[in-house]
């Protein structure tokens, strides 16, 4: 079984999260991390393995600059390569030329499932993942919750507003994990040490073959959020619930 995990390096959650204004890209100027969804991508990936010792999991990513430290956590954490592709040329790539790129270099390496989150934190499009499985030709499962991956299979829980679905396909075949995943497990002493030793391979555009054109997207203008203003304070001398009522109505919340 081989299992390739997509990750995706974002600004830390924890932290302000910004716009250059001189591009309209996301600021990647300050801490960057692991997406949470990734991480759970790799638990998921990696749970697997604990009980398949023969599997192979890949991590990898598409992304501009320095991901080593998010490579050397996803290896560490039981990961047994990386793959880091990386070319000038992608810079504000869209959705549907990342996943052309993606495709390609998947197709080079054949994994019986790929594994991404639903959504990033950053871009928040949700859609790289099914438009891989359309470049790959194969089934697309998103939003699992309560994997169960076997040697010919993949299967999981969706939910939906009114309800759930049991859904499964053969391999090979892409999925997309939601958020009641189990987190992701923290690298060992054993693991931080054995990662040094992985290997870890960059690719550049010349040695892929998206089946895509180029395309990225354009901001026109980009306008920082002005900063947030002291609201309304109401003390109470025995009228603040008609004041209360009187803002609701003329704001239109009631």
């Amino acid at each position: 079984m081989k299992i390739v995990v997509l990750m995706k390096q974002v600004p830390d959650t924890w932290g302000e999260r910004k716009l250059d204004l001189a591009t309209g890209w996301v600021d990647r100027g300050g801490d960057n991390v692991i997406d949470e969804i990734n991480e759970r991508a790799l638990e998921v990936a990696l749970s697997y393995k604990d009980s398949d010792k023969s599997a192979e999991v890949i991590v990898m990513t598409m992304a501009p600059g320095d991901v080593s430290e998010s490579l050397k956590k996803a290896l560490a954490m039981g990961c047994d390569s990386a793959v880091h592709i990386t070319d000038a040329a992608l810079a504000g790539a869209d959705a549907a030329y990342t996943a052309a790129v993606l495709s390609a270099a998947l197709k080079e390496l054949g994994p019986d499932l790929v594994i991404a989150g639903n959504e990033s934190t950053d871009g928040r499009g949700g859609i790289v993942p099914s438009m891989i499985a359309e470049h790959l030709d194969v089934a697309h499962l998103g939003m699992l919750g309560k994997i169960t991956i076997t040697e010919t299979s993949v299967a999981g829980v969706r939910l939906l507003e009114d309800g759930f679905q049991d859904v499964h396909a053969t391999l090979p075949a892409v999925i997309s994990v939601n958020e009641s995943n189990p987190d992701a497990r923290f690298p060992s002493f054993k693991g931080i040490m054995g990662a040094k030793k992985k290997p870890v391979s960059t690719k550049s555009l010349a040695e892929l073959s998206p089946t895509k054109a180029a395309g990225s997207t354009t901001i026109l203008n980009t306008t920082a959020r002005p900063a947030r203003t002291a609201g309304t304070k109401i003390t109470d001398d025995g009228t603040a619930g008609e004041q209360l009522a009187e803002f609701l109505v003329s704001n239109r919340l009631i």
